[in-house]
């Protein structure tokens, strides 16, 4: 409480007197004004009643970052899982041999695109190609498509994962939250049976992930580098027999996702007190997002997400550039009621975090849009564009939203710039061990990343 008071008897002192250089913004007392205006309306729809909710942590801050409480998180185990999620030496699995060593969950999880795939439809192993940020990623043609690891619906983002206790679109994994009483879905021999392993989501998903994206662990790798100690290091409680393992490895991963935190962005300063962070334009986009606009009704917290799953009729991953032919499509289709089997829950997907969008290329489970200001016409207007949703279905939320091209325009700045940190690169270890090029090692990408 007494932080609260001292935040609001701050601002009201800038408002007094505006022309402190204490006081930032651009000098005026209608952007102090704005500043003010802005904090009420986040208290107004934050869950504690202060703005400090949507605070996000510094990646440092380990015992702030939400966590498995059966996967604490601590220094050794997050550099281990930096080092590995970028790691191409377990790239072990490939459908063809040229394949071996090519790839890594950084792949499709692009630090540049904000840790989502820099193309529609996510390739690692079966792709060659990285671009600048991962658009430059194709098709192998040696490659058939039946052995390449492809997914039927976009790839999701790694920013913030530490706001889930379940993971994926369809939120399937993770044995915790929203997934207890799910148990008879575990189906086993499919990647959903690592629920049964008790983890939350994000772990479970690091887990299962490695044996679906066709990697393992290479003990030449760990024996013969510094990963053997950092695993030692990490993971004590676990038998040396069992040291070394998907599991562990999954673990470390996840530990590592739980720091990927947008918490440099403009947005993220404003709220410790910078006032200067964010322009007017984007002050008057934030009280859109946390008023009129209603946004906050699925988007709130301190990623701006939620653990709900809503239909909002947006088109599956289909098209002419997309690979692959999907058995299991129809289920896929229907999100989170193709996990649950439940009607109830057909066409409706996890509300995903919003922040980093700008460096994003494309949204929408089913990658149908391009830009941030198209997301927001679309939800604006509140016409389905997918005939398969049925309107019955659709969230009560789905409804126009009333707003101006002007006002569709401050959003836009608001979501794209307020929301944007531009220094992603900072999650990126400078080696692995072994030394490979990363995050892909075949020859078209080494040639785009500038590898030897």
């Amino acid at each position: 409480m007494k932080k609260i008071l001292y935040k609001n008897f701050t601002l009201l002192i800038c408002v007094a007197l505006f022309s402190l250089s204490s006081c930032q913004g651009d000098g005026t007392e209608e952007s102090q004004g704005l500043d003010m205006q802005l904090r009420t309306a986040l208290e107004d729809v934050s869950l504690t009643g202060s703005a400090d909710y949507f605070a996000l942590p510094k990646s440092h801050e380990l015992n702030k970052i939400p966590q498995d409480p059966r996967n604490p998180l601590t220094n050794v185990k997050v550099q281990l899982g930096k080092k590995l999620f970028f790691e191409t030496g377990l790239a072990t699995e490939p459908g063809l041999p040229e394949g071996e060593g090519t790839y890594s969950c950084a792949s499709c999880h692009v630090p540049g695109s904000c840790f989502q795939a820099g193309v529609r439809q996510g390739i690692a192993d079966g792709g060659v190609g990285f671009g600048i940020k991962g658009e430059g990623r194709i098709k192998n043609p040696n490659y058939d498509v039946s052995q390449m690891d492809i997914q039927p619906i976009r790839t999701p983002t790694a920013l913030h994962g530490a706001y889930n206790r379940t993971s994926l679109w369809n939120g399937q994994f993770g044995a915790v939250g929203p997934n207890v009483g799910t148990e008879a879905n575990w189906t086993v021999g499919t990647p959903k049976e690592k629920n049964n392993l008790g983890y939350e989501g994000l772990e479970t998903q690091a887990i299962a992930g490695l044996g679906v994206h066709k990697m393992g662990i290479n003990m030449d790798l760990i024996n013969n580098s510094y990963y053997k100690e950092l695993f030692d290091m990490a993971f004590p409680e676990f038998a040396a027999s069992n040291r070394y393992t998907l599991e562990t490895a999954g673990l470390a991963i996840a530990a590592y996702e739980r720091t990927i935190i947008a918490n440099e962005s403009p947005f993220q300063y404003w709220l410790d007190g910078d006032y200067g962070a964010i322009t007017d334009n984007q002050k008057r986009g934030a009280m859109l997002f946390f008023g009129k606009a209603s946004c906050t009704n699925c988007h709130n917290g301190p990623a701006l997400n939620s653990e709900e799953f809503f239909a909002l009729g947006m088109n599956d991953l289909e098209g002419a550039d997309i690979f692959g032919d999907f058995p299991d499509f129809e289920n896929v289709r229907k999100g989170r009621g193709g996990f649950t089997l439940d009607a109830n829950d057909d066409y409706k997907f996890k509300t995903p975090q919003i922040y980093g969008l700008k460096e994003m290329s494309f949204y929408g489970h089913g990658a149908s849009f391009t830009s941030v200001r198209d997301v927001i016409e679309y939800k604006n207007q509140a016409i389905a564009e997918n005939s398969h949703v049925p309107s019955s279905q659709l969230a009560a939320d789905f409804r126009p939203l009333g707003l101006t091209d002007d006002e569709i325009d401050l959003l836009t700045d608001f979501v794209e710039n307020a929301l944007n940190d531009d220094n992603m690169m900072r999650y990126v270890p400078s080696s692995i061990a072994s030394g490979n090029c990363f995050p892909n090692n075949d020859p078209m990408s080494k040639d785009d990343l500038g590898c030897e």
